[in-house]
């Protein structure tokens, strides 16, 4: 009888387990499955571009000068100016948003103006891009009167790109355990030789990957290029003149599909948009060579 009452008892709570592995089960079906679909979406994404543009590339097309009526022209200043004015923007913004970063999170003081910062800071991360783009219309061609500029586009992007830098490197040294910062200290190391040593290294992976977004983002920028570096190159493939106008490949495509009248401009976007993707494919995987070297030290 009480093995009767024992069994009646306990199959409320085996019912609720089984419940609750199904529940398990389903869940992790959804997830598998939604991941998949996604993967899967951007694969076919990525294919149809490339597919589309990369088979009629040529070392013309990728070095040629631009043209406004001809047909064949290529993108050569155009990818020149892409790379510089990444370049520039990640040289203004990297340092920047590191040194925030890191001040945020180990010598700030906790108290409501630095959150009220914080608050800032997220909020600049989100503001969209072409608000910018106006601030360097401001900034560069009505107050210091330098017109459409790669510099004023290189500023600008640094710009756009600082606050996530800054929030993505305070976070990357916050998760980094408290228990390795002690024992540095332990071991007789300063602060700044902790942050070298310890902080900057644990925390690489977190912060190469928000270099990685912001790179990303910044090659294939449109609207902050259009309003502060223009629609037009200076038709010179090396032109390090950072007064020059500063037009990118982003730009280009843009332009081409919207306001060119060359009669291939579809081919001359479908193998822009190749290029894009393939380079911005490529700068992350450039950007991960220090993590895997980071990687083989740690071990």
């Amino acid at each position: 009888m009480s093995a009767e009452k024992s069994t009646t008892a306990a199959s409320p709570f085996s019912s609720r387990r089984g419940l609750n592995r199904f529940n398990d089960k389903l869940f992790t079906g959804i997830v598998w499955a939604v991941g998949i679909l996604t993967v899967l979406f951007i694969i076919a994404l990525l294919f149809t571009i490339l597919q589309k543009g990369m088979p009629k590339l040529s070392l013309g097309f990728l070095y040629g000068e631009p043209s406004e009526i001809m047909e064949g022209g290529g993108i050569g200043p155009l990818l020149f100016n892409s790379f510089y004015v990444l370049i520039i923007s990640l040289i203004i913004s990297i340092p920047l948003g590191m040194a925030s970063g890191i001040y945020l999170a180990e010598f700030a003081p906790a108290n409501k103006f630095i959150a009220f910062i914080r608050i800032c800071v997220e909020g600049l991360a989100s503001v969209p891009s072409i608000i910018f783009g106006l601030f360097g219309i401001v900034l560069f061609v009505e107050t210091l009167d330098l017109g459409l500029t790669i510099l004023g586009a290189a500023v600008s992007l640094a710009f756009l790109n600082l606050p996530v830098l800054t929030r993505v490197t305070e976070e990357a040294i916050r998760a980094v355990p408290t228990e390795m910062k002690n024992a540095s200290f332990a071991l007789g190391s300063t602060h700044l030789q902790t942050i070298r040593r310890v902080l900057i290294p644990v925390a690489l992976n977190g912060i190469v990957t928000g270099i990685c977004l912001v790179a990303g983002r910044a090659f294939g920028e449109s609207a902050v290029i259009i309003l502060t570096g223009g629609v037009t190159s200076s038709g010179v493939m090396w032109d390090f003149n950072p007064l020059s106008p500063g037009a990118t490949l982003a730009v280009h495509l843009w332009y081409v599909q919207s306001e060119a009248i060359v009669p291939d401009a579809q081919l001359i976007a479908e193998k822009s948009a190749a290029v894009l993707v393939f380079i911005v494919l490529l700068i992350n995987i450039v950007f991960r060579v220090p993590l895997w070297m980071n990687a083989r030290k740690m071990r």
